[in-house]
């Protein structure tokens, strides 16, 4: 019961974070934290930035309500594959940031070696493609990046990342949204010039 309690109070202050960043406008977006066989998840209908304790539910990983009184959000099934797929990830934060989504919405993947930083932690943003949220198909879209990217863009949506803890989970989402902003920003100068296959390489040597 303390861990759930705990994963309940991580998930209001990351709530609160990403509400102050401005990446979780209105009611959009859904967080979550794994323990154990269970999932700790955002309410349906709930506001990220202003989390009530009766607006986290407990699942298990059929997606079955196991404490709470609201209905699980409607993106669960996307966060049960996630952490299917990815024993080593632990907190999931799906949300809506200006600069990703703008990305997402032009449908351009974030996939070019433009900053070391972002080749160092991500190698490249991948883009599913669009379909209907909250459904199965918008799952099998994208899950089949999760193996292999901590982060995935999502076409028309917004973004999903995930990590070991929500401090990691965190960090990459600020550091994808201040890239999608970079890479944008560089598109009024011209462009960016790219880093080559030796310095990418010689990045993924420091890892």
């Amino acid at each position: 019961m303390y861990r759930i309690e705990q994963a309940k109070k991580e998930i209001k202050e990351i709530g609160k974070l990403v509400g102050e960043k401005g990446y979780s406008p209105g009611l959009s977006g859904n967080i979550s934290k794994r323990v154990e066989d269970k999932i700790v998840i955002t309410s349906s209908g709930s506001s990220n930035g202003f989390l009530e304790d009766d607006e986290l539910t407990v699942i298990d990983f059929s997606g079955n309500i196991i404490q709470g009184e609201k209905k699980a959000s409607s993106e669960k099934k996307l966060h049960i594959e996630f952490y299917k797929q990815r024993p080593d990830i632990n907190a999931i934060i799906h949300v809506h940031p200006v600069f990703l989504c703008s990305f997402a919405a032009a449908r351009i993947p974030l996939d070019k070696p433009v900053l070391a930083e972002n080749v160092f932690y991500f190698g490249q943003i991948p883009l599913a493609e669009y379909a209907l949220p909250s459904s199965d198909e918008l799952v099998e879209k994208t899950a089949k990046y999760f193996k292999d990217y901590n982060a995935v863009l999502m076409a028309n949506h917004g973004v999903i990342v995930g990590d070991v803890n929500f401090k990691q989970a965190y960090l990459k989402l600020e550091l994808a949204e201040t890239y999608a902003q970079v890479v944008l920003n560089t598109k009024l100068l011209g462009g960016a010039v790219l880093l080559n296959d030796k310095e990418v390489e010689d990045i993924y040597k420091l890892r």
